[in-house]
């Protein structure tokens, strides 16, 4: 359908930072705006809330500016058609006392410019300090449209004051995510290319003899690091039993390189059978992580993203939970975390990796439908979104 319409959004979120899972939301977004509003016959003109203006305009081909600055922030506001604000955790007080008055105080500056808001499959929480649910309450109940990316977020927002009639769950919109397909000639591009040679540090992501290939997601948590431990020593029982591929995938830097490093230096039986241990290079845009992913037989991961990653790729995945939003997404697929930060067992680890290596298909029967229709449920903000624009 043509584009009859042209509308300008203003999209604020922990963008332009290089976390390569926020990067993805972001990434998700601007697929799902686009492919919606061009069903429907409207152009849309995303314009980003940077840390990096310049970079995000050249990675994603889209208006960016600084988030700090508030002079930009308020012109792109009041030249837009509205604004939206997610996806990712925004509203929680776990990594300081800043990040709700920012992200709530960008919604509410658009709303003194009598801008329609929208909030966009948001992780709500957690919420520690009380002063801030008054302001939450007053700032959503204002907003157009309000969705979370789980029922916990949900209930959180209820019971702060939100009616339940103005939220909608979705999942998280990295579920929407994909690959380029092959071509109309049937040219193998980077979905089809599936297990293909490359050539990343440390060797290919398939593995240099088609082994089967673990990726593996970790980030700092616990001071003491008894997590990663225990994953090293899970993952080298594993190594001891089989021959495989294991490939540290760094979502965010600094620190997941360390992370990834201070295990990789804790295995020693990778030699037992010809195994193979790598680390991927840091990632320039959430494609090229994306496809390290779907070439992996097994995902283990902490950072909620490398789940989502594996899901959106139907890849098995194993979930190691430091925080409830890890929970939340493997409940959605019925599944549980294999472990958490304060408590992993190696061996639970090494035995449950060895199950779903030996039965990926069966793994796939089982969670099919959900995965499905997770990756269908995650276009719906984007397309209220658009419905409302079209008014």
């Amino acid at each position: 359908m043509v584009a009859t319409s042209s509308q300008t959004i203003v999209i604020s979120g922990y963008y332009g930072f290089r976390n390569i899972g926020d990067e993805a939301v972001l990434q998700s977004i601007l697929n799902a705006l686009r492919e919606e509003s061009e069903a429907a016959g409207l152009r849309i003109e995303p314009v980003v809330l940077s840390i990096d203006p310049e970079w995000t305009a050249r990675t994603y081909g889209v208006k960016a500016v600084h988030r700090m600055k508030f002079s930009e922030v308020r012109d792109a506001i009041k030249n837009s058609s509205g604004l939206i604000s997610g996806g990712g955790s925004l509203l929680q007080d776990a990594t300081g006392v800043k990040t709700i008055p920012y992200y709530l105080g960008v919604v509410k500056l658009a709303q003194w410019l009598r801008k329609p808001t929208f909030v966009y499959a948001q992780g709500i929480g957690p919420v520690n300090r009380r002063m801030f649910r008054p302001l939450i309450a007053s700032v959503y109940r204002r907003c157009e449209y309000v969705s979370v990316r789980d029922v916990e977020s949900s209930a959180l927002l209820r019971d702060i004051g939100i009616p339940k009639n103005m939220i909608e769950v979705v999942p998280d919109p990295v579920m929407g995510l994909s690959l380029p397909r092959a071509d109309s000639r049937g040219d193998i591009t980077a979905s089809d290319s599936g297990r293909a040679a490359g050539s990343e540090e440390g060797g290919a992501a398939s593995g240099k003899r088609g082994l089967p290939v673990v990726g593996v997601s970790v980030r700092f948590w616990n001071p003491q690091r008894t997590e990663l431990m225990k994953l090293a020593e899970g993952l080298d029982a594993l190594l001891s039993r089989m021959a495989l591929h294991i490939r540290f995938l760094p979502f965010h830097y600094p620190g997941d390189d360390e992370a990834s490093r201070f295990v990789m230096n804790m295995l020693s039986h990778a030699e037992d059978h010809g195994s193979e241990i790598s680390i991927a290079p840091q990632s320039e845009t959430p494609l090229e992580m994306l496809e390290e992913v779907s070439r992996c037989d097994l995902l283990i991961g902490m950072r909620l993203h490398s789940l989502i990653y594996a899901a959106s790729q139907n890849v098995p995945m194993l979930g190691i939970s430091y925080d409830p939003k890890i929970d939340h997404f493997l409940g959605r697929l019925g599944s549980v975390p294999v472990g958490s930060s304060a408590d992993l067992d190696h061996r639970i680890v090494a035995a449950q990796s060895e199950r779903l290596l030996s039965d990926r298909e069966g793994w796939l029967a089982s969670h099919a439908a959900q995965l499905e229709a997770l990756r269908r449920e995650a276009q719906l903000p984007a397309k209220r979104i658009v419905e409302y624009l079209r008014k």
